[in-house]
This record gives structure tokens, C-alpha cells and sequence, in this order.
């Protein structure tokens, strides 16, 4: 897709809802499209409104094999109230044991370097043939979540993976999220309650302090502008 066409995409689209949003490109990709899940609040409320306009749509999520224990029981949970199959993508278990062989179980303290190396092994890697057969993804980016991510479209073209990508709640506030989800009785991680508004791994994830922003405590001993793991990169 060219950026013409993107640019066309997001001016049609400014004003719409999500759904409508969301509607639109599950009939234009049909089965080439899917739901790339963390289980977050925002991507609780897009598997909601996948489902409800397409009951079989694909959804996906990464276990990186250091998730927290209510993760795994929300994708249970979720996969039952919603009557779809989440398809569970792991890191490849040789990368996994080498990392650590050469560099330590929490190698992601050490330096960046170390730290997107793991996030590269544990979840860029299965990302990729999560891709396979794909032509468009869609995820909850949202646009006030962070400084690495303020200047995000509705539609952008992710030249990483050559691939589309929509992000329907780009322009919600958290506020929004969590009314919606109130509304329609989502089931979401019962972290969110603990003060964990983003929820990465279980090591490199803390709850945040008032007044911090949302992802604040996603890779919490980084700077702002390096805290991307690099699955959203431009």
C-alpha cells in the first residue's frame, strides 16, 4: 500500500468509530487480517468489538515464557466468554536457551542492548511468523500512552514487516478504554487494580506511581524514549 493510499485511508476514516473502523478492513483483508493481542486493557476492548462484528476472526497473542500468572488465566478467560481460539505464538526454545546459556536469565537489566535482544528472541522473532499470510494487523496503540507513540495514525504502513497496520483507539483516552470496557462487562487483567496500567513480563514490569504516565513501568530502569520493545517501531 502506498503512502497515498494510506493518507487517503486516514482522511475517509478520521471521524469514525472503531467498529466502523474495524468493520471496514475485516471485509477488505478478510482472512489475511488478525488481532495482535498483549491482553491489555485496550486490546480487551478490540477483541470485544472483533468478535462482535466477526465471530471467527484471528487473534493472536506472544508468550514469552515470563508473563504474569493472571495473563495466562485472562487468555484462558477471554478465549471462553468471547467463543474464540486465541492462537498462542512462543519464542523458538534453542534461541531461548542460548541467550541465557551467554548472557544470564535476566540479561535485560544489564544494558539495552541485552534487553532488546531478549525482546527480539521472545517476541519480535514470533511476531514474524505470526505475519505469515497476513497483509494487515490490527492493535491498540493508543496515542497518549507514551511519548514513543504520540504521532501514531488510525492507518499506518509498518515498513518492518511490510504489512498494514490499524489502530483503532489511537485518538481514545484511557478514560474512554475504561468505559467502554465497563459498558460492556470485558473481562480484563486484574493487575490494571494493583496500579499496572500496561502490562509487559512479569521482570520488567512494575506498577506506576501517580502522576507517572500509563507505560511507566514497562522496562521502568530505561529512559522514555527507548521503552518500545520493538514490535510498533516506524
Amino acid at each position: 500500500m502506498t503512502k497515498e493510499q494510506i493518507n487517503a485511508l486516514n482522511q475517509q476514516f478520521k471521524d469514525a468509530s472503531p467498529i466502523e473502523l474495524i468493520t471496514f478492513f475485516l471485509d477488505k483483508y478478510e482472512d489475511k487480517i488478525a488481532l495482535s493481542s498483549s491482553l491489555g486493557a485496550e486490546d480487551q476492548v478490540l477483541t470485544q468489538m472483533v468478535t462482535s462484528i466477526k465471530s471467527d476472526a484471528s487473534i493472536f497473542t506472544l508468550d514469552t515464557g515470563r508473563l504474569f500468572p493472571e495473563t495466562y488465566d485472562l487468555i484462558d478467560r477471554t478465549s471462553k466468554k468471547y467463543k474464540t481460539n486465541i492462537q498462542v505464538y512462543f519464542p523458538q526454545p534453542t534461541a531461548v536457551e542460548t541467550m541465557v546459556k551467554e548472557k544470564g536469565i535476566n540479561l535485560f537489566f544489564d544494558s539495552i542492548e541485552n534487553r532488546k535482544q531478549c525482546c527480539n528472541t521472545r517476541k519480535i522473532e514470533p511476531l514474524k511468523r505470526a505475519f505469515k499470510g497476513l497483509d494487515a494487523w490490527i492493535c491498540g496503540l493508543r496515542a497518549d500512552q507514551s511519548v514513543t507513540r504520540s504521532e501514531i495514525q488510525l492507518i499506518e504502513w509498518d515498513e518492518n514487516n511490510n504489512i498494514v497496520k490499524i489502530n483503532p483507539l489511537a485518538f481514545w483516552s484511557e478514560q474512554d478504554v475504561w468505559d467502554y470496557i465497563d459498558e460492556k462487562g470485558i473481562p480484563v487483567n486484574p493487575l490494571h487494580k494493583k496500579g499496572f496500567p500496561s502490562i509487559g513480563c512479569q521482570p520488567c514490569t512494575r506498577a506506576i506511581m501517580e502522576g507517572e504516565d500509563v507505560r511507566a513501568g514497562r522496562w521502568y530502569w530505561e529512559n522514555p524514549d527507548t521503552k518500545e520493545c520493538g514490535l510498533h517501531k516506524k
